[in-house]
């Protein structure tokens, strides 16, 4: 085992630093068959499945830390008394197997010991002062010879700090030993286990040596538990002080209890057993049988635990002990209903972290008495969406406007549901009016009171202005007395002391809001107008004759002059928005004709900072804001681009200069607060939300084509919405939940696991099946057809399947004669008796009147797996052959059944098929990709190419006429092509792998389509693009660039790799290496998105280091990939 100190990363030996390009020639923009070749991998959603959950105290001694997993991310959360606040989210180079908090002796914060499943491991330490996560120690574990274990790796860290232990493979206990402080202290070392059968392993607690507990297997499956104490100075194992045989069949978990019971509890399928070490400290319980799937502790002495089964029934088990610390009986209660957990973490005060890899993770609270509603002791305070594990799903653009949405079949047994995704933010429209020319709108509460209901829209046209009331929950014209309506209005909002304040070209007004009398009133200089106009709720700051800026201050009942100041240059916008909490602002940001903004102090017009923005257009809009605790200056400029600066609030200073293209047109900043978060709202050809999280400014645009104005508007019948000015339309909606994608739940109570759309219908397919427990434990499965409304997802009709009889395939498609689109059901008989189903049907259903006509059903010999549309035809995968069926039609009605044509063999199960024109691609269990062609002339199938490496296939698609992408088992992506160009027959038999790319995810389906909306008025050129689904949640996007372009990105992914270092020292060129059982090769062909787009995050002096060589600068390399971001995600 080789082990890397603090400060040392882990490097690729034995790869290449950049990726290996295949040298083929063409165009990547033509439909040659060397067009798709070079592909760019980038997330749209992160994982979202918890794999693991830890709590402690691991960011400082008095912050408590839940630290959660999710395959290949970290979340970091520190528990306050507004709940859990988030404060990092790291990458991984790999999959997480191992995931433990400890704390060394004398130390107050704990580390992270963390193992991969490329046998890799890390101890991470946070650092405080920098707000940064340290790599305290890394290495290998993996060794030369060995059989992984089935079970997977066990991880565990003894109490005292003095050893980690792992069971990575079978016989084998690997030992690293840890010196006081927590560093590591010897190299690691293995011991021969004789434990074959390994289920479970656990330190043991109070114990002089370290000591462990096996739980294990013999050959005749019986289950025992032994102890052992480890030598470090003999490297040995020693006879441990007590052994337990036969203990329950169904025992799986082995639950250390600590200090100063210690002991261990055996926990079986229907007995839970305490075992304290010495003769009679043995006591069992027995429970109803189920399987418990996670655990956590209570009490830090170990008296109680919350226990969660595979259905989602929570548990507690107390242990009750006498004055001696000796337990006297174990009692375990039902709680309530949780998610499916994988991990339960208890943080304080009763509220509990349920982490599901299954369903939706949930932050819960326990109660001393049963709630009210449903005599349930949990109540859910906050649900955390998990897409995983998505076992299908389909694109559609269900509002026919470009927008790609995703329907996933989601979850697992009673957790399942189907989830609606689509990028961006939609707008509720509750109200709407046709008013077109709207150069302006404000909302006016009429009362400055924090919270107060908007009372008032002003909305202001070329020459007049008009007020707009909400009366009996009808929006209207209404008379405000005091206000001018005769002219333009340049700003209107509340003031203090229960004030409005107009501004007009000419003058400015205020006025009383109980009263409505105008109370005081200024006027520019003569012969001078107002042009631009900002405020507050007691400043306002004018722009007279362009050059001149001009601050009132609003008091009661007064409007009074404070200064002025001449600039050399035209003022093209104005903010005076406080950045504190305070109502006064000191200082306010200018943007000027000349290409420039800046920070000027009121008081005596001070130049605090200054930024020449480049370029031709000028400033349109400027915004001061706080987001998150953190300042930012915001402008915008007319081509549609948005720079934002951090803000100094104390020196007002500007740094990190960032530059986002959002539009092509001007764009206008607005304040609004969702959800109590402050965000911007910039109003232009695509608008787009400007909010943060983890203290990152994020970025999502929002699903309306342009939006000129918007403004807050927060009434009893209209809360939280914004008022929004499109083209000739008001309307009056709320927003989704701010995030990238919204992500729409309809929970099922049962698995998804087809989907079909049919848009006649307007309707979807979707093969479920329903798991129900006996009350002996025994599962029945029960299986059903459904039909849901596309809009309101209500359940329209359902057909049972026959007893044992499940669904595999689904599809939606027209067949020849037939002028209406059918659904096409595969299904399998799975019978206990069998190890491979030997009967199968295939249903030809159709949508009349929103109900299931059953047009045909055929059997055939095997499980129907693969299900596609041919030609008017039906192609299907059955067991190991590949069989094209024609639809025969009877008479005039849509009814007949379907005939076999034609078929091919040599398959081991054909779990896969997709078509393309007259070429047929099946992926097979295990051998990989094969390309057949349908010959029309004699009505035959013949194979063309295969692949012969040895591939155990997830998911397929074809990427054009010759090019193919499959995903397999061991978590990578590849791409195939036809040897078309070989002389040799051969050669041209072999399908060229041409792509590898290590992904790290469990692929169950790609699909072509966009999350992104297609403007057909758009002039850039469209990227191709396929979406895939994983276990773990992910969706992510597959694009075919252009060579040129991914030249470019190559390069700059090889920049990326010398100048990040991946979190733990791992190499981010070993992680996307193609790897399997049998070999591995470096990743080519592919790029990292996810690594691109992480240089948007760098300060300027790591993005500086980056574009050395890269003959571009920092911010065209940023535009360049906020670009390719847009139009991919």
């Amino acid at each position: 085992m080789s082990v890397k100190g603090k400060e040392e990363a882990v490097p690729g030996e034995g790869f290449d630093d950049g990726s290996a390009l295949m040298d083929v020639g063409g165009d990547a923009e033509s439909s040659g068959s060397h067009g798709r070749l070079w592909n760019y991998v980038v997330t749209a959603q992160k994982p979202t499945a918890v794999t693991h959950a830890v709590v402690g105290n691991f960011t400082h001694p008095s912050h408590l830390n839940l630290i959660i997993c999710k395959t290949t991310r970290i979340e970091i959360h520190k528990l306050t008394a507004e709940g859990l606040m988030p404060m990092h989210d790291v990458n991984i180079y790999g999959r997480v197997a191992c995931f433990q908090l400890f704390r060394p002796k004398g130390a107050q914060q704990d580390l992270l010991f963390l193992t991969t499943e490329r046998y890799k491991f890390c101890i991470l330490s946070y650092d405080a002062i920098s707000g940064e996560i340290v790599t305290w120690a890394n290495g290998s574990i993996q060794d030369r010879i060995g059989r992984s274990a089935d079970i997977g790796q066990i991880g565990i860290v003894d109490p005292e700090c003095r050893l980690f232990g792992l069971h990575i493979y079978d016989g084998l206990f690997k030992v690293i030993p840890l010196s006081e402080d927590g560093h590591l202290s010897m190299d690691a070392f293995n011991i021969r286990l004789n434990e074959l059968q390994v289920i479970d392993i656990q330190f043991l607690h109070g114990c002089q040596k370290p000591t462990i507990a096996v739980l294990h297997q013999d050959s005749r499956d019986a289950r025992h538990v032994r102890t052992y104490e480890i030598s470090l100075s003999d490297k040995e194992f020693a006879e441990g002080p007590w052994f337990q045989y036969n203990v329950e069949g169904g025992a799986s978990i082995l639950i250390p209890v600590p200090e100063p019971m210690c002991g261990v509890l055996i926990v079986g399928e229907q007995s839970i057993t305490y075992h304290g070490g010495a003769p009679g400290t043995v006591k069992s319980i027995q429970v109803k049988s189920t399987v418990i799937k996670a655990y956590g502790m209570v009490d830090t002495d170990g008296t109680r635990w919350l226990l969660g089964d595979f259905v989602g029934n929570l548990l507690l088990l107390v242990l009750q002990k006498d004055a001696n610390h000796q337990l006297t009986d174990l009692k375990l209660e039902p709680l309530g209903k949780t998610s499916i957990p994988s991990s339960i973490s208890y943080l304080d005060n009763g509220v509990v972290f349920v982490g599901s890899a299954f369903g939706d993770s949930q932050l819960i609270r326990l109660h001393a008495e049963p709630q009210e509603d449903d005599e349930t002791f949990v109540e859910v305070l906050e649900t955390v969406t998990n897409l995983g594990p998505i076992v299908d799903f389909t694109v559609v653009d269900l509002d026919g406007q470009g927008q790609g949405q995703v329907v996933t079949c989601s979850g697992a047994f009673n957790d399942g549901s189907l989830r609606l995704i689509r990028n961006g933010i939609g707008i509720n429209e509750q109200a709407s009016l046709d008013v077109p020319g709207v150069k302006g709108v404000w909302s006016m509460c009429a009362n400055a009171t924090p919270g107060a209901y908007h009372q008032f829209l002003c909305l202001t046209f070329i020459g007049i202005t008009h007020f707009l009331a909400l009366e009996d929950g009808e929006i209207g014209i209404t008379s405000v007395p005091g206000f001018r309506t005769d002219t333009q209005t340049l700003y209107c909002g509340d003031a203090c002391l229960n004030q409005m304040v107009q501004v007009t070209k000419d003058k400015v007004l205020l006025i009383d809001s109980k009263t409505r009398e105008l109370v005081a009133q200024y006027a520019p200089p003569a012969g001078q107008s107002i042009l631009v106009a900002s405020g507050n709720l007691v400043q306002l700051l004018l722009v007279v004759g362009g050059r001149t800026v001009v601050c009132l201050e609003i008091g009661d009942k007064s409007l009074t002059f404070i200064n002025n100041k001449e600039f050399d240059s035209e003022i093209s916008c104005v903010d005076i928005t406080s950045c504190s909490d305070a109502f006064r602002s000191e200082v306010c940001a200018i943007g000027f004709w000349d290409v420039s903004v800046g920070l000027f102090s009121i008081a005596d017009w001070r130049l605090l900072a200054t930024e020449e923005l480049g370029g031709e257009a000028h400033p349109c809009s400027v915004l001061m804001t706080t987001i998150q605790s953190h300042a930012y200056l915001m402008c915008a400029v007319g081509d549609g681009h948005l720079f934002n600066f951090s803000l100094d609030t104390s020196a007002y200073a500007l740094s990190d200069r960032k530059k986002l293209s959002v539009g092509s047109q001007p764009i206008s900043l607005h304040k609004f607060v969702s959800k109590g978060e402050p965000c911007v709202f910039a109003a232009c050809d695509r608008p787009t939300v400007v909010y943060s999280r983890n203290d990152k400014l994020l970025y999502s645009n929002v699903n309306l084509k342009m939006v000129h104005q918007i403004a807050p508007f927060h009434t009893e019948s209209f809360p939280e919405c914004l008022c929004v000015i499109s083209e000739n339309l008001l309307s009056i909606g709320s927003l989704d939940e701010i995030q990238k994608l919204h992500i729409r739940s309809i929970p099922l109570g049962e698995m998804p696991r087809r989907i079909a759309y049919e848009s006649e219908s307007r309707s979807f397919c979707v093969l479920t099946e329903r798991i129900t427990v006996g009350s002996f434990g025994d599962e029945m499965e029960t299986a059903f057809i459904r039909l849901f409304d596309d809009r309101s997802f209500e359940a329209l009709d359902s057909l049972p399947l026959k007893d044992f009889e499940t669904g595999c395939s689904l599809i939606s498609c027209n067949l020849e004669d037939v002028d209406t689109t059918l659904f096409v059901v595969g299904t399998a008989f799975a019978l206990p008796n069998e190890p491979e189903p030997t009967r199968g049907r295939i249903l030809v259903l159709r949508v009349v009147e929103r109900k299931f006509v059953v047009v045909c059903e055929t059997e055939v010999k095997g499980a129907v797996y693969s299900l596609n549309a041919f030609n008017g035809k039906v192609l299907a995968g059955v067991n190991s052959k590949i069989q094209l069926f024609i639809f025969e039609k009877d008479g005039e009605e849509v009814s007949g059944s379907l005939k076999i044509e034609c078929g091919h063999l040599g398959h081991i199960l054909a779990l896969f098929v997709c078509s393309r024109g007259d070429f047929i691609v099946v992926g097979d269990l295990m051998k990989s990709m094969s390309l057949l062609r349908y010959r029309r002339l004699d009505g035959t199938i013949v194979e063309v190419a295969r692949d012969y490496n040895p591939n155990w296939m997830t998911a397929i698609e074809t990427l054009d006429d010759e090019a193919y992408i499959g995903a397999e088992n061991s978590f990578n992506l590849f791409t195939l092509r036809r040897n078309t160009e070989d002389l040799n027959e051969e050669d041209r038999g072999r399908l060229i792998t041409v792509g590898e790319y290590h992904l790290g995810e469990f692929v169950n389906k790609l699909h072509h389509g966009s999350l992104v909306m297609q403007l057909a008025e758009s002039d850039s050129p469209k990227i191709p693009t396929m979406l895939y689904g994983s276990v773990s949640g992910t969706i992510g996007v597959v694009a075919s660039l252009p060579q040129k372009q991914f030249l470019f990105y190559s390069k700059v992914q090889n920049r990326m790799r010398e100048v990040i270092k991946g979190v733990g020292g791992f190499s981010h060129a070993e992680w996307r290496a193609f790897t399997n059982e049998r070999r591995t090769s470096p990743m080519k062909n592919f790029i990292d998105g996810d690594l691109i787009e992480c240089f948007l995050d760098l300060d300027a002096d790591k993005m500086a280091e980056v574009v050395k060589g890269l003959d571009v600068t920092a911010e065209e390399l940023c535009k360049s990939i906020e670009t390719l971001a847009q139009a991919l995600h």
